[in-house]
């Protein structure tokens, strides 16, 4: 008689089965018929597209970073001039950082998407463009320590929600097992948009807003860092960033960011 409670197991495990795999049929109609009512268009031209974004055109247009390259910054060369030369930037001017890879030039492509993910709520965009970065960022992820969003200040975080950096980062992250440690480095000072500025008014602008406080030190200390941006223009943020880490004892920072001004001459 003890037996007895069995079938009601057996038939409690085929009921459970059918309403997990009738819940998982819904959620895919609904899904299909929200793509039906609104379709995914891409968000350069505005077409419909089946994916992330961008359509099959638009990502044609975008300029991938491909060697030959400065080793120390990045910045595509015309011609091969050869192992190990750097360009005029980097002898010129070089930043505190050691070294920085961009996915792709700053093009008109690259700017819808990295506007559509920084002010319109595009989180959607991040995957595949923390993906198409963590290509052009091999050799810096396979040595580092920790990813490093560039932080926003607290009240602009506040007002945009998030922080496109550290979506970038996470994905990043999930494609190269390197943690993300976003608490580490603060903006501990509100700073005005860079936009418009020249180089020297940009680095003045920056200077001195990024901190890492000193309980958080023992973390930095001896670590290699790559720093997550989405733009690189003038690099006065990110050397700014760099900076603060070194200061903090750590032991290279890098810098990987999804699109890069280069300047045609």
């Amino acid at each position: 008689m003890a037996a007895e409670p069995a079938p009601a197991r057996s038939i409690a495990a085929p009921l459970r089965a059918a309403w997990t795999a009738g819940r998982q049929a819904l959620s895919r109609a609904a899904r299909l018929a929200l793509d039906i009512a609104l379709p995914t268009q891409c968000v350069s031209c505005h077409e419909p597209v089946d994916g992330e974004g961008v359509c099959a055109s638009c990502w044609a247009r975008l300029s991938f970073i491909e060697r030959p390259y400065c080793p120390r910054l990045g910045i595509p060369f015309v011609y091969d001039p050869g192992p190990d030369m750097l360009s005029m930037e980097a002898i010129a001017s070089p930043p505190a950082y050691q070294r920085a890879r961009a996915a792709v030039r700053y093009d008109d492509v690259a700017r819808t998407l990295v506007h559509a993910l920084k002010y319109q709520d595009r989180t959607d965009l991040a995957p595949a463009m923390g993906r198409w970065m963590a290509r052009a960022g091999g050799e810096l992820l396979s040595g580092a320590d920790m990813l490093i969003p560039v932080p926003l200040h607290w009240r602009r975080a506040w007002r945009r929600r998030y922080n496109q950096s550290g979506a970038l980062a996470r994905i990043i992250a999930r494609q190269s097992g390197v943690e993300v440690r976003g608490e580490v480095l603060r903006r501990v000072r509100a700073t005005e948009q860079q936009i418009g500025l020249s180089r020297a008014q940009r680095a003045t602008n920056v200077q001195g807003a990024f901190q890492v406080s000193p309980d958080r030190q023992p973390e930095i200390q001896g670590r290699r860092i790559v720093l997550v941006d989405d733009v690189l223009t003038s690099g006065a943020t990110l050397d700014a960033c760099a900076r603060a880490l070194l200061r903090a004892k750590a032991a290279q920072v890098d810098v990987l960011v999804f699109a890069r001004v280069v300047e045609t001459r």
